[in-house]
């Protein structure tokens, strides 16, 4: 039997300074712990807008998460100053949860469009912005931003 030697056909990759590195993983981390939060802010919004209320048990049921960790992130979210709620009344959302809202679907239908926009069928663009849209940067959203206008333009 002989053994053969695996030759790698891969060129070795050049890694960023660790600085950066961490500095990306840092960035992925801290949107994913926001993310969690914006959703949550989004979802009240959306359901005191359409029925005057937003308990627990329907945030946990949209949302796809148990009712244990609904309370755990309202909770937070009331940490946060984002959200206050009522015995009986369910959450609600501060002023600068309200914001936080509007901001968070702002950036998701800026995400939607862009993707529109270079193809993606609108069901698939919608799924795919809840992802992207917490962690996409503000200078990004600006060059979304401006080739949305000058796509419009041209139109």
């Amino acid at each position: 039997m002989t053994t053969k030697k695996a030759a790698s056909a891969q060129t070795p990759v050049e890694l960023p300074a660790e600085a950066d590195h961490a500095l990306r993983f840092e960035k992925a981390r801290s949107a994913q712990a926001t993310a969690v939060l914006e959703d949550y802010v989004e979802l009240i919004d959306d359901l005191l807008a359409s029925g005057g209320e937003a308990r627990p048990t329907d945030i946990a049921r949209r949302l796809g998460v148990s009712h244990a960790t609904a309370i755990k992130s309202i909770a937070r979210l009331k940490r946060e100053g984002l959200a206050t709620s009522k015995l009986y009344r369910g959450v609600f959302l501060t002023p600068e949860g309200h914001g936080l809202a509007a901001r968070v679907r702002a950036r998701h239908r800026l995400v939607v469009d862009l993707l529109v926009a270079v193809g993606v069928p609108r069901q698939c663009a919608e799924l795919d912005a809840e992802g992207i849209e917490h962690h996409v940067s503000d200078v990004a959203l600006t060059a979304f931003c401006r080739f949305l206008k000058r796509q419009a333009t041209a139109s």
